[in-house]
């Protein structure tokens, strides 16, 4: 039975929920993420080839100043887009990684082996190939470009196979995946980072104490860390190390155990209940029932947020608006490129435009086939349960899509506005040929149903046979 506040309307709840299902049902699907990145992607494109093309420049160039006395940025949008949200979205990346170190498919060696491997070596040949390619110096700067992985596309791609994809394959995709942003993340920090200043580091230094004083004490509200964490992503910024950086650190500094488990839990709940019960009964007036009612309903949503760790927390309630808020906004205010002035006349443009593209399609697949084979017959890992070779190329097509992270590398490693130009037109059409790639070799390759279903249905079949 559905219960309803006083005030409620019921038709209109009614019709309110009948608007609302297809939006839910949107959101609960694991392209959705994939599909607004696209939708802004192709709008960014539209946008920057139409005749008002003059206004998509102008706007990302708005400035926009935040700060308290004398801490004060004034910075363009996209500043505070690329620095700044994409900050969060490394944040949630960070809370990731600690999570799956802890308790998941990195907990443990033996079971991370494979995807480590696999991301290394789908990581190694597309930067090999791109080096081949792009020997200059103003141009050899973006073999970090087709070593990343987008996540979001990746699965959602999966998603669109259907039950194609057994539950294990899509666990090793995003394993390595994470892996792979691991991988994009210390490349970011080790070769596309300005100078080190010390001065910045320390004011990095300071806030990362903060951030583990409060802990110590038992902080744990979320926003009690806003402050640390602004005071850390500053100190990156002054230390010319990247300020995106700061999102990692501070999620792999969150805490990944519960203060209450299933018996704590249910021991302050039905404490909080007893209390909410007997102050009812004693309440002399409405108010004073109120009041006692308001201490007891407190306490167990407070028992209910610490029965959750905090790293999961902080993940749930950062991850439908990086998915759908976050990387949306950076696709729409970095992919607009102006290919009517493109021109791969010029030998550097070509080279890079190929070390990208090839890098993407054809080196990650061969990366990742080649170090899984190799890993497997020195016996230093073997494949899970029901992936089988078919499954691991289908991974290693689909891992091709680099778009959000490929994008941000791109921005860090050319300053000639040429060759950024011809770097983003790479990445969009690399990642475009990956996902078409990915669902015909996908459709080609993987059975109707996953193995495992389909062994299971052969187990019942016999058992009804013989029965």
């Amino acid at each position: 039975m559905e219960h309803h506040s006083p005030e409620t309307w019921l038709p209109a709840r009614q019709l309110a929920k009948r608007m609302l299902r297809p939006l839910e049902s949107f959101l609960r699907i694991q392209a959705a993420s994939g599909i607004l990145l696209l939708v802004a992607a192709a709008l960014a494109l539209a946008w920057a080839n139409s005749p008002w093309s003059h206004s998509y420049e102008r706007l990302w160039h708005i400035p926009l100043t935040f700060g308290i006395g004398p801490f004060v940025s004034s910075q363009s949008l996209h500043f505070w887009i690329n620095d700044g949200l994409m900050t969060v979205f490394f944040l949630v990346v960070g809370l990731e990684i600690r999570r799956e170190i802890h308790q998941g498919e990195l907990s443990d060696l033996r079971r991370a082996a494979l995807p480590i491997v696999a991301a290394a070596g789908g990581m190694l040949v597309p930067a090999l190939i791109y080096v081949a390619l792009n020997q200059g110096p103003d141009v050899s700067r973006g073999w970090g470009i087709p070593t990343a992985t987008d996540i979001a596309f990746a699965v959602g791609v999966l998603a669109l196979l259907g039950k194609r994809v057994p539950p294990a394959l899509r666990v090793l995709l995003l394993a390595l995946a994470i892996i792979d942003d691991i991988g994009a993340i210390l490349i970011i920090a080790c070769f596309y980072s300005d100078g080190v200043s010390l001065q910045g580091l320390f004011v990095a230094g300071a806030g990362i104490t903060g951030i583990v004083v409060f802990q110590r004490l038992g902080v744990r509200s979320a926003l009690v860390y806003v402050l640390p964490g602004a005071v850390v992503w500053f100190g990156m910024l002054r230390s010319g190390v990247h300020p995106t950086i700061a999102g990692v650190v501070i999620g792999l500094l969150t805490p990944v155990r519960a203060w209450f488990d299933r018996e704590g839990f249910l021991e302050v709940a039905s404490h909080a209940l007893e209390e909410f019960s007997a102050r009812t009964r004693a309440g002399k007036t409405a108010a004073h029932a109120e009041h006692g009612a308001f201490e007891s309903l407190s306490q167990i949503k407070r028992a209910e947020r610490e029965a959750m760790p905090p790293v999961v927390r902080v993940q749930h309630a950062l991850q439908a608006w990086v998915a759908f808020g976050v990387m949306p906004l950076f696709a729409l205010a970095n992919a607009g490129v102006d290919v009517r002035g493109l021109s791969l006349a010029d030998a550097r443009s070509e080279t890079v435009l190929l070390g990208v593209v090839l890098g993407m399609v054809l080196g990650k697949p061969c990366g990742i086939l080649l170090a899984s084979f190799v890993a497997t017959r020195l016996g230093l890992c073997s494949l899970p349960r029901g992936v089988d070779w078919k499954g691991v190329i289908v991974v290693g097509c689909v891992a091709g899509i680099g778009f959000t992270v490929a994008i941000f590398v791109t921005g860090l490693a050319f300053v000639d506005p040429a060759l950024l130009k011809v770097g983003k037109v790479a990445v969009l059409l690399a990642s475009v040929v990956a996902v078409a790639g990915g669902l015909l070799v996908g459709r080609l390759l993987l059975p109707s149903r996953p193995i495992a279903e389909a062994a299971m249905t052969l187990e019942q079949a016999e058992a009804s046979t013989k029965a």
